[in-house]
């Protein structure tokens, strides 16, 4: 019963933690990415320079915030909970990850704000601040800290394990046959 009390407290804790970096996240990605200018029309709005590279520029910025910080908490949680609460540290991971991503796609949109000012007989011209195109990229930061525990998990476990192996203790097994 102590273990799992142990494996929840670590998965909320992360978690949480995650999911309030993911508020640091969004400011940091309203401050980087490039608005995209619209026109508003009758029939709805219309990126203003069709040649403009800014929605995508914006999904890249948002995936190198995201990403960064996905590098950082993988690496952060697995020696925070190294030995400890694994399950709750990889699951509060990626689940924060998410949340937070989630969280500094909000937040960088609305951070941003939106400018409306009159552009003559066609209608309104708007700047709208910041959105994701690509969807996909909410994942990223999930994906990357959780690839980074297992990894670090993987790497440094085969390495205490060599470590205790002593060094002629396959060699019999092999001439076995």
């Amino acid at each position: 019963m102590r273990h799992l009390r142990e494996e929840l407290t670590t998965f909320a804790v992360t978690l949480l933690a995650l999911t309030a970096l993911g508020v640091a996240a969004g400011f940091a990605w309203s401050a980087t990415a490039p608005t995209s200018t619209f026109v508003l029309t009758e029939s709805g709005p219309f990126l203003a320079d069709a040649e403009s590279q800014t929605l995508i520029a914006a999904d890249g910025w948002f995936a190198i915030v995201t990403g960064a910080l996905g590098l950082a908490s993988g690496a952060v949680g697995y020696f925070l909970a190294r030995g400890r609460a694994p399950v709750g540290a990889v699951l509060g991971l990626a689940g924060g990850g998410l949340l937070g991503a989630y969280v500094a796609s909000q937040v960088g949109s609305t951070a941003a704000g939106t400018t409306i000012q009159a552009a003559g007989p066609g209608g309104l011209r708007t700047s709208v601040s910041l959105g994701l195109t690509a969807h996909g990229v909410l994942l990223i930061w999930a994906l990357l800290a959780a690839g980074v525990f297992w990894v670090l998990e993987f790497v440094l476990s085969y390495r205490e394990g060599a470590a205790e192996k002593p060094a002629g203790a396959d060699a019999g097994q092999a001439d076995v046959g």
